[in-house]
C-alpha cells in the first residue's frame, strides 16, 4: 500500500426497486448508485463523512483501482492521516443521480422500455441528487452523519443536505461553491450544452449505437476547462508559448501551448464522459438556488450543523462573495460558521489542488469535535411522577441504563441509572424520587468534547445529559458513544 493512501479500492454498486418521484414529479421506475467506502464505520455508525464530487467526478474520490495508477480525485485529502483520516471516519462517495460511472443516468437503460433512456431521461436538480445519496445513507445503516463536504457542485449538494435534512448532519464543508447559479454560470452551461447539441452526431441523444458526439462533447470541455482556470495561472502555464514551433504557421492550426493543452483536455473527457450525461447535470446546476424569496437567511433558517466555507482567492467561476455571502446568511442566523479563503492562483480548482492549504483547514475544522457531535439527540425521559416500574421498562425498552429526568416545561431535575434501579429492588425502595440523583452534572452542545469527556472520568459515571441555556434536555452523551474518534483527538 502507498503511504498514506487506502490502496486498492473496488466501486460497489446498489439498486433501489421501489420508484422515485423526482422534484419535477418525474418518476424513475428504479435507481442504481455507484459508490465507494474508505476506512471503517464505528459500532454507533456515527463516524460517516459524505463526500460529494463535482460536475464531471465519479464516486472514486480516493485509493487506487486494480491495474490503474491514477488515484482517485481527492486522493490528496483522504487517506490514513489526512483531513478526511480513514483511520477515524468512514469515507462514503457515490456517482450522482445523472451520472455516467455506474449510478443511473441517460446512458443507462430504462427498465420499463428495455432501451437506453437517452434523451428522454427526465431532468433532474441538486435536491434528487442528494435524494438518492440519502437512500444509500439509509441502506448502510447511517442515521447521522458526522460531515457532509464537496467543491463546486459539490458544495451545492453539501448546502442541498443541509437544507434538506438538517437533523442529519453534524458538519458541512462547502468549497469553491454558492448556494445559487449566477447568470454568468448559466451562460457557460448553456455555451457547453449548445456545442453537444449542435454536433450532428447528438442525434436528439439517441447515439448509443452510432459515432457519439465527440466533437461538441470535447467543444463544452474545452468551454468549461477554462472557467476552471484563472488569468494568472494560465500565464505562469502557458504564457504565449508555441507549441512545438519556431513561428507563427499564419493559418488555422494550433500554434500556441494553450490552445493544445485545451484540445487535449476535451479529447482525454470524451474518452471518459457521456454527452447527455454533461447536458443533464449542468442543467441541474442552472436550477440549483436555495433562496427562498430570494433570501438565504430564509432558505438557512432549519440548518443545524456546523459549517465550514471554503472560497478559493483567484476563482473567477464562484467568486468568493458568493461564499461570503453563505456565510453573512449564516452568521445573521447565529448558526455557527467558519469562513476560509485559499490564496492560490490556480483559480476554481485550487480545491483540487492545494494540498497543505486543504489539508490544514479540513482537519482542523474536521478535528474540533463538540458534544453537539457525538450526543444522542433522541434521549428518552420520564417524570418524577413515574413509578420506578414505569421507569425499568422504558431502559429495557429504549435499551439505555440513564434517564434524565424532567419537569413539566423539560427542565432537567435528575437522573436515574440502570443500576439505582436495581438497589431499589433490593432495598426495597417505591418511589423513584428515592433513588434519582437531583445534583446533575450536565455538558453543553457546544463544549469542547474533552471537556464532556474529563468530567466523566473524573466523577467515574458513564454519561452526561446535555443541556441547553434554560436548562432543558437536549441530548446525552454515554461512555458507550464514545469511540476511538475522540480519543484519536485529544
Amino acid at each position: 500500500m502507498i503511504r498514506g493512501s487506502v490502496g486498492t479500492v473496488q466501486t460497489q454498486v446498489h439498486t433501489f426497486s421501489s420508484p422515485l418521484t423526482l422534484e419535477s414529479g418525474a418518476v424513475l421506475p428504479s435507481v442504481t448508485v455507484a459508490y465507494e467506502t474508505y476506512g471503517s464505520l464505528n459500532p454507533d455508525h456515527s463516524n460517516a463523512i459524505l463526500i460529494c464530487h463535482a460536475l464531471t467526478g465519479d464516486a472514486h474520490v480516493a485509493g487506487y483501482h486494480e491495474g490503474d495508477d491514477k488515484p482517485g480525485w481527492w486522493e490528496m485529502v483522504i487517506g490514513p492521516g489526512k483531513a478526511f483520516d480513514t483511520d477515524r471516519f468512514f469515507i462514503i462517495c457515490s456517482n450522482v443521480l445523472g451520472g455516467c460511472k455506474g449510478t443511473t443516468g441517460p446512458s443507462s437503460v430504462n427498465p420499463e422500455t428495455g432501451k437506453i433512456y437517452g434523451a428522454s431521461f427526465p431532468v433532474i436538480t441538486i435536491a434528487d441528487m442528494v435524494m438518492v445519496q440519502k437512500r444509500l445513507i439509509d441502506n448502510l445503516g447511517i442515521t447521522n452523519l458526522f460531515a457532509v463536504a464537496g467543491g463546486s457542485m459539490g458544495g451545492m449538494q453539501a448546502l442541498q443536505w443541509s437544507v434538506s435534512y438538517p437533523d442529519m448532519l453534524s458538519r458541512v464543508v462547502v468549497i469553491a461553491s454558492t448556494a445559487y447559479s449566477t447568470p454568468q454560470q448559466i451562460a457557460f452551461n448553456e455555451v457547453g450544452r449548445c456545442a453537444i447539441r449542435s454536433d450532428p452526431s447528438w442525434n436528439n441523444g439517441q447515439y448509443y449505437d452510432q459515432e457519439c458526439p465527440a466533437s461538441g462533447l470535447a467543444l463544452a470541455r474545452m468551454i468549461g476547462h477554462i472557467t476552471y482556470l484563472s488569468d494568472e495561472s494560465m500565464h505562469q502555464k502557458f504564457g504565449r508559448d508555441l507549441q512545438e514551433k519556431a513561428g507563427y504557421s499564419y493559418d488555422f492550426t494550433t500554434d500556441f501551448q494553450v490552445e493544445s493543452y485545451l484540445h487535449h483536455q476535451g479529447d482525454r473527457f470524451v474518452e471518459r464522459f457521456d454527452a447527455n450525461s454533461y447536458l443533464y447535470i449542468t442543467k441541474a446546476v442552472d436550477y440549483f438556488d436555495l433562496t427562498v424569496n430570494g433570501s438565504l437567511i430564509d432558505a438557512f433558517k432549519d440548518m443545524k450543523a456546523k459549517c465550514m466555507v471554503i472560497a478559493v482567492s483567484s476563482d473567477w467561476l464562484y467568486p468568493p462573495y458568493l461564499s461570503r455571502e453563505i456565510v453573512s446568511a449564516l452568521a445573521q442566523l447565529d448558526k455557527t460558521v467558519e469562513y476560509c479563503e485559499i490564496r492560490s492562483n490556480h483559480g476554481h480548482d485550487a480545491f483540487l489542488l492545494e494540498s497543505g492549504q486543504m489539508n490544514y483547514l479540513l482537519g482542523r475544522f474536521l478535528s474540533h469535535l463538540t458534544v453537539s457531535d457525538l450526543m444522542i439527540r433522541s434521549v428518552p425521559t420520564v417524570r418524577e411522577t413515574v413509578t420506578i416500574k414505569g421507569a425499568a421498562a422504558l431502559m429495557i425498552a429504549e435499551a439505555v441504563n440513564h434517564l434524565p429526568i424532567v419537569s413539566s416545561d423539560g427542565s432537567l431535575v435528575g437522573i436515574v441509572t440502570s443500576w439505582d434501579i436495581s438497589r431499589s429492588v433490593a432495598q426495597d425502595v417505591k418511589t423513584l424520587e428515592d433513588i434519582m440523583t437531583r445534583t446533575v452534572l450536565t455538558a453543553t452542545p457546544g463544549e469542547h468534547i474533552s471537556k464532556a469527556v474529563n468530567r466523566m472520568q473524573k466523577n467515574r459515571i458513564s454519561a452526561l445529559p446535555v443541556v441547553d441555556e434554560e436548562n432543558r434536555v437536549v441530548g446525552i452523551i454515554t461512555a458507550e458513544r464514545l469511540s476511538r474518534l475522540v480519543i484519536r483527538c485529544e
